[in-house]
């Protein structure tokens, strides 16, 4: 999944940081540090702009459920403001708000 950086200097900082955990030389913690850092929150998302989002694609419910691999009453909860969205499933739907469902599958 494509991540998106408050900047481009830190972009380029995470990347050498994940070298650096990938060799070994520094341990999963710090490089957590530096995601909490470097890498941009998601967004929260309120029941229309969900909705919205689906809309745009022009699919049901059950199908945008698939796709987003959960299930059709949590998206149906999610449109009624009964649950929210967290973690990877909202960064999931980010995406597809900015580049489609075909971004996402």
């Amino acid at each position: 999944m494509p991540r998106t950086y408050k900047s481009s200097a830190l972009a380029a900082v995470h990347e050498m940081i994940e070298g650096l955990h990938d060799a070994g030389v520094i341990d999963k913690p710090t490089l957590h540090e530096f995601d909490d850092a470097c890498l941009s929150p998601a967004i929260p998302l309120d029941p229309d702009q969900i909705k919205a989002i689906r809309d745009a694609e022009h699919v049901s419910q059950p199908v945008f459920a698939r796709y987003l691999n959960v299930s059709k009453n949590l998206v149906s909860d999610w449109e009624r403001g009964k649950k929210r969205p967290g973690g990877p499933a909202l960064r999931l739907l980010s995406i597809i708000q900015r580049k489609g469902l075909a971004a996402g599958a």
